[in-house]
This record gives structure tokens, C-alpha cells and sequence, in this order.
């Protein structure tokens, strides 16, 4: 049995970020206050013994009300721990050794950890460890987990830790919580022995960049501008990639594929390859842009410019019932709503939870992201597509504005949000690519699970029943297009397209594989196939539905798993399709109106 290890601390600690350097695992990290809300584990040797060392959520106080207080106590509370490792912001150690005291007053053998003790410097912060290390009766170290420095200490640390025989009861935890009181006229102690501090921490090159980008006027303005940057440097960079992808993928279906797949019978090779390959192939081809979205959105956020978003719209989103965290989660969700939507463990209030989860499926994530890139690349001019794309990201967040004040009053709360500003950092390339990876590998594991199965069935669907025509009428797909054309012609978009958006409701990553077995044509004769059966005003008709219309299963399931109220989930199914249709009809009349 290995011996059980836990990390914990307040948020925006680095404490995520030192999990992945001490493990090697895959946690999430971020330069914002709170992004690690889930109990991840990892095995981690440790000389003779195999550790499991857990990342805690991030907490302010044992004695705090919040979710993620909950959830620590009642981890220490149950389960056996062997040591505890607190980790510390070094420059904030005047508002973080009350924890500390906090913790140690359970009686486990632990240590501390001085985390971005180089940043602690920058600031004229001074600790004396050793000193500290003495008076508190256990080891505290300085280190720098984005720097990797101090790491081979720590681990030593550890296992000398471990040696240390653990006959501590934690039924007891309560009981064990010194008064607030006495814990801060220690803290006090402690900081005047040991900690040397200016009166105001001071970074000049932090100050001056915040005099600009969170200036009240033209803060915004600013940051949206980036965001449009950016999104063009996406599409220049990445439309080469992809199209070295596509060309990679067409050589290993004539090379590999089709000779295995011509000797099975015609039936099944045209499963394999016309559903199979062609389908997932599609949508791997647009891997390279997807990577290099994340790549460049894990910059902004390890930066410390997200933290600095989430300040200039706090604001704003508390007029409509929201908060700053929500807008934050909102950006997280561009890669999965479904970590956005468990990231509302961080709110306290189950009203400002509710309403938040109800906003977040607008959130563009990848899967919605590979279908508006594709209709963009396919139907638009280069120098159009960012804009276009930049507009969809615009347009989710109007929605997700518009349904918080919607229902604002159903779901009413004030929650008082306690927004740290990090220092710029430079984010490092390590951490940038890491997170495409996650995304990516991410993305592969929803292939296995709905991708190939969805497509699967759709191939079917068209090829069904027996000697029919494929895609023809009288297939199944066809009588199944016939049945709801009349629903989706409103909008501009053939039935066709209105069968992979029923089958967009169990994974959004199906839509762009279903259209090319749809169509019957491989990836690369998808993009002429779009050109025939849509034109540019169909197509973003066809992108503002799929931005807004219902969320995924398993974004549901969240939904469902986090607020324990069916009435919520059924809400956020029922106003994300009239919201869809009432804005992709209002769109694509009034443009053919106008004479588009």
C-alpha cells in the first residue's frame, strides 16, 4: 500500500504547478487564483517507498464555508494521511502563515514549502527558513516549481518525513482548530522573528504594464484587440500545418488503409474507410490549428493577463449576477465547458453556482472550435477568417450576458470574490505545450468514446437500408432528414446538415466528421462538397446555431453531477436551443432580407 502524501495551500500558490513537476502528471495549471478544483493523485517513488501524493483544491481556511473548504476538511477528516506538505506564495507569506498554523495544528507530520521564493526576492521579501524551520519544529523550504529549482531538496524532505511514525488520529479535526484569535497572535509572532518585508511590495514592470492594461476605459478594448491578434496569428501559423496533416493523413489511407480494408467485404470496407477514417481523419486534420489555439491561449493565461481580465469585468458581470471568476471560466471553457462547469466549485453560493453553470455551455470550446474553423477556411477569405472567428467568440460571450440576465433573479446571490493579481510572468514553453497536449490527448479520448461511434452510426444511417442509394432518400438518414428538414430549412441549412447537428448533441466533435460521411467524400473533398451546399451566409447561420445550441451529454452530466437539480439541466437544454434558432432565423432572414 503506498504511503499517502497530500499538498495543499491557498489558491494561486503554484501548488498545481509543483504537483506536475514532482509527479510528471498531467494536473492543470494556471496563473489564476483557484483553478485547481478536483482531487488529482499521481504515483511518485520516492527512494525505497512509492508515494501517492494528492493536490488539494485550493482553500484560504479550515474554518472557510466555500465547496473547496468542504471538500479539504472532509479529506482530512477520512482519509489516512502519512504527511502533509503546506506550500506557500513566499511574497504573500504575511497573509498565508495563518494557514500554515492552521494545518500544523493537526498534529501530521508535515513540511512547508516558500514557493516563488525568487519572485519573494524581486519583491526585497527576506525570510530567514532556518529560523522559521526552528521555531516551528518541522522543515521549510525555499524553492521555485516553475523554475524547477529546490525540487531533489523537497523530495529528500519527503522521504525523511515518511520515516516518521504516524499515530495521529484524524477523526478529530475540529477539535483541533486553535481559535483565530491565538492563531494570528502567533502568525504575528513568527513574521516578526523571521520575515523582513517593504511596507508595499513593489514590481515596476507589473505596475507599468497595469497602468495600461487595466486602464477603465480602454482596458477592454485592449484585451479583445489581443484576442483578435491572436486569432489571426492562429490561422497564419496554422492553416500550413494543416494542411501538411491532411496531406500525412491521405498518404496512410492509400498506403495502409484501403489494402487492409479492400479485403473485407465491400459492405465493411466502405464502414472502415468511408465512415471510420473519413470521419475521424476530418476532424484530426484540424489537430495542428487546435494545438496552436491552446498553445497560445496557455501563454496569456500562465502570463498572469487572464487574472487581469477577470479584474476588469468584475464589474460588470456582478450587474448581471455574476462575478469575475465566472468570465474566467468562461476562456477556461474553450477547451472543455465540462472542467468549466466543476470549476464553479470555487463559488460558494449555490445560486451564483447555478447561474454560472447555465452561462458556461456558450463557452466556444475545441470541439464547436473545429467546425467554425473549418466553414471559415472553407467559405471565407483569409483576411475575413479571424474576424469571423473573433466575432463567434464575441457573440458567445453576448450569450452567455444575455442569459445571466435572464435569469439573474431566478438564481440571485452576492458573494463577495476575492481577486489576486499575480505578477506578469513569462510563460515558459514547457507549461505551453503541456496544455496542447492535454487538449489534444483530450480530444483522443473523446474520439474513442463518441467520435467513431457517432460517425459510425451515421455512415449507417446513410448506407441503410440494404441497396439504397447512399444518402439518398430513401435511406435512413434521408427519411430521418425529410422528418426535421422542415425544422432546420428556416434557418438556411440543407437536412442534411440538420442530421450531424442532432447527432452534435452527444458530442459536438461528431458534427464535422458526420458531414463528411454525409457527403460521402474524404477530408479533403469535404471543403468542395461545403462549397456546393452552402454559401457564406448559411454557413455562419449553420456556426451560430452549433455555437449555441444545446450543450454536449457530457457537458450535461456536469451540469447535473454539480447542481443536483434536474430543473437546471432541463433549463440549459430548453434556453440554449430557443436561443440558437431565434438568433441563427433572425441572422439568416434578415441577411437574405438585406439581399445576401
Amino acid at each position: 500500500m503506498p504511503k499517502r502524501v497530500a499538498l495543499l495551500g491557498m489558491p494561486n500558490t503554484g501548488k498545481s504547478t509543483l504537483f506536475n513537476r514532482l509527479t510528471g502528471a498531467s494536473a492543470r495549471t494556471g496563473n489564476w487564483p483557484g483553478l485547481t478544483v478536483e482531487l488529482l493523485a499521481a504515483k511518485l517513488p520516492l527512494g525505497a517507498d512509492l508515494v501517492e501524493l494528492v493536490d488539494l483544491p485550493g482553500f484560504y481556511d479550515l474554518h472557510g464555508m466555500t465547496e473547496d473548504e468542504h471538500v479539504v476538511r472532509r479529506f482530512l477528516e477520512r482519509v489516512p494521511l502519512d504527511f502533509l506538505v503546506v506550500v506557500l506564495n513566499a511574497a504573500q507569506i504575511d497573509r498565508q502563515i495563518n494557514l500554515l498554523l492552521q494545518v500544523k495544528a493537526l498534529g501530521v507530520p508535515m513540511l512547508a514549502v516558500l514557493n516563488m521564493s525568487d519572485e519573494a526576492k524581486r519583491f526585497g521579501v527576506s525570510i530567514d527558513a532556518a529560523r522559521l524551520s526552528t521555531v516551528l519544529g518541522f522543515p521549510v523550504l525555499e524553492i521555485s516549481a516553475r523554475r524547477a529549482e529546490g525540487l531533489d531538496l523537497l523530495r529528500q524532505a519527503i522521504a525523511d518525513g515518511l520515516r516518521v511514525v504516524n499515530n495521529v488520529s484524524q477523526a478529530e479535526l475540529a477539535l483541533r482548530l486553535a481559535p483565530d484569535e491565538t492563531v494570528q497572535d502567533e502568525a504575528d509572532a513568527l513574521l516578526r522573528m523571521t520575515v523582513k518585508s517593504p511596507r508595499e511590495l513593489s514590481d515596476g514592470m507589473s505596475a507599468r504594464l497595469d497602468h495600461v492594461l487595466l486602464h477603465p476605459l480602454w482596458g477592454l478594448p485592449i484585451f479583445f484587440l489581443s484576442l483578435l491578434l491572436l486569432f489571426q496569428f492562429i490561422f497564419t501559423v496554422g492553416a500550413p500545418l494543416q494542411d501538411a496533416v491532411a496531406y500525412l493523413l491521405d498518404l496512410l489511407r492509400d498506403a495502409i488503409v484501403q489494402p487492409v480494408a479492400h479485403v473485407l467485404p465491400p459492405f465493411g470496407e466502405g464502414l472502415l474507410i468511408g465512415g471510420v477514417y473519413d470521419g475521424v481523419a476530418t476532424v484530426a486534420s484540424f489537430l495542428p490549428i487546435i494545438a496552436l489555439f491552446f498553445i497560445v491561449m496557455s501563454a496569456v493565461e500562465d502570463s498572469g493577463y487572464l487574472a487581469r481580465a477577470a479584474f476588469l469585468v468584475d464589474g460588470f458581470m456582478a450587474r448581471i449576477g455574476l462575478d469575475g471568476r465566472g468570465f474566467v471560466l468562461h476562456l477556461f471553457g474553450m477547451g472543455c465547458n465540462v472542467p468549466a462547469v466543476m470549476g464553479t466549485r470555487v463559488m460558494r453560493s449555490p445560486a451564483l453556482r447555478a447561474l454560472t453553470m447555465l452561462v458556461l455551455p456558450f463557452a466556444l470550446c475545441a470541439a464547436r472550435l473545429q467546425v467554425f474553423l473549418f466553414l471559415i477556411a472553407a467559405l471565407f477569405a483569409p483576411a475575413q477568417a479571424a474576424l469571423v472567428l473573433f466575432s463567434l467568440y464575441v457573440l458567445s460571450l453576448l450569450a452567455a450576458v444575455l442569459t445571466a440576465a435572464v435569469f439573474k433573479r431566478r438564481y440571485h446571490a452576492v458573494e463577495p470574490v476575492i481577486l489576486e493579481l499575480p505578477p506578469y510572468r513569462l510563460p515558459q514553453v514547457g507549461t505551453m505545450l503541456k496544455s496542447a497536449w492535454n487538449e489534444i490527448s483530450g480530444f483522443l479520448r473523446r474520439a474513442t468514446q463518441f467520435i467513431v461511434v457517432g460517425v459510425v452510426a451515421i455512415w449507417l444511417l446513410t448506407h441503410l437500408p440494404w441497396g439504397v442509394e447512399p444518402s439518398s432518400p430513401a435511406s435512413f438518414a434521408g427519411q430521418l432528414s425529410q422528418a426535421v428538414g422542415f425544422i432546420f430549412a428556416p434557418l438556411g441549412f440543407d437536412a442534411l446538415l440538420g442530421v450531424a447537428l442532432l447527432f452534435g448533441f452527444v458530442a459536438k466533435e461528431i458534427v464535422l466528421g458526420g458531414l463528411a460521411v454525409l457527403y460521402s467524400v474524404q477530408e479533403d473533398g469535404l471543403t468542395q462538397a461545403v462549397q456546393l451546399h452552402m454559401d457564406w451566409v448559411q454557413a455562419y447561420s449553420f456556426m451560430l446555431f452549433t455555437l449555441l445550441y444545446t450543450p454536449c451529454v457530457s457537458t450535461l452530466a456536469a451540469i447535473q453531477a454539480e447542481g443536483k437539480n434536474w430543473r437546471l439541466t432541463l433549463t440549459s437544454v430548453l434556453w440554449s436551443v430557443g436561443l440558437a434558432y431565434a438568433v441563427s432565423f433572425a441572422f439568416y432572414q434578415t441577411a437574405r432580407w438585406l439581399g445576401y
